[in-house]
Formats: structure tokens, C-alpha cells, sequence
């Protein structure tokens, strides 16, 4: 992973909580994931919505006869 070692990792965590503390670090890594999660939606172009909302319903199927 980047060429990183397990160590590193260790340090860069335990650097990490002494800088932001216990109390803020999950926010942290939640933002961070959350972020992660709306990068790749937009490099995969998912939509925002979901499918069953963009999907038409049966009353926009029919379409009402011409007279």
C-alpha cells in the first residue's frame, strides 16, 4: 500500500491521535471516509439518486389517448 510498512502506518496513526486527540480523530476519519466515498461516485458517475426514483411510473408509461 504506497509503499508504506506496517510501522509506518503505527507511527502515522499514533502521530495522528497526539495531534488531533481521542475525541476528534473518528470525526476525522469519518469526514475522510465520506469524502473517499463521494470521490469515487464521481469518478464511477453514480448518480445521486437512486434508480427506482429516475425509473418511470406506471401512469407516466400510459399515455393518454389522442383524440
Amino acid at each position: 500500500m504506497f509503499g508504506l510498512q506496517p510501522t509506518h502506518l503505527v507511527i502515522i496513526l499514533v502521530v495522528a491521535l497526539l495531534i488531533f486527540g481521542p475525541n476528534r480523530l473518528p470525526e476525522l476519519g469519518r469526514a475522510l471516509g465520506k469524502t473517499i466515498k463521494e470521490i469515487q461516485d464521481v469518478t464511477k458517475g453514480t448518480p445521486d439518486r437512486p434508480a427506482e426514483l429516475e425509473k418511470p411510473t406506471n401512469q407516466e408509461k400510459k399515455a393518454p389517448p389522442k383524440v
